[in-house]
């Protein structure tokens, strides 16, 4: 995504978000600790700054993140940031379907292992709508 440097880039991924049926946005940074959410999808697009963000737990893969980058997190894949800079900026949201929860403990995996497989895919791509690219990784996944 090609941010504006006439806009602030959180009020162009907000909206961008929201249009593409993926709400309940907020603004922020990622937590240092490892979390996860058990019953729903989360997208964060970074709007300033950079990042390297840990997913898929600890020892899990360290990407870097930079503004205009957008990382969308199925349910169950925990993630924390590892270091950014000051002016770190990202927008999170979430897929109409699904409810928000943080699960941190890793004695409730097992439960939650039974809510992430109830988790319906997203109707939509959070950038890019219904003929979005994740829908067909969305749907090769599936078919695995």
């Amino acid at each position: 995504m090609v941010l504006s440097r006439s806009f602030d880039p959180a009020t162009i991924i907000d909206p961008l978000f929201e249009t593409n049926a993926w709400g309940r946005s907020w603004r922020g940074c990622v937590y240092d600790f490892v979390h996860y959410h058990s019953q729903v999808h989360e997208v964060m697009g970074v709007a300033r700054g950079t990042a390297k963000i840990e997913c898929g737990g600890v020892r899990g893969r360290t990407i870097a993140l930079k503004a205009g980058d957008v990382a969308v997190l199925p349910a169950g894949t925990g993630h924390r940031l590892i270091a950014a800079t000051r002016n770190f900026l990202v927008v999170g949201a979430y897929p109409e379907d699904g409810t928000y929860d943080e699960c941190t403990d890793t004695r409730d995996r097992p439960d939650a292992i039974k809510r992430i497989a109830r988790v319906r895919r997203p109707s939509t791509d959070p950038v890019y709508g219904k003929a979005g690219p994740i829908m067909q990784l969305w749907r090769a996944a599936k078919r695995r």
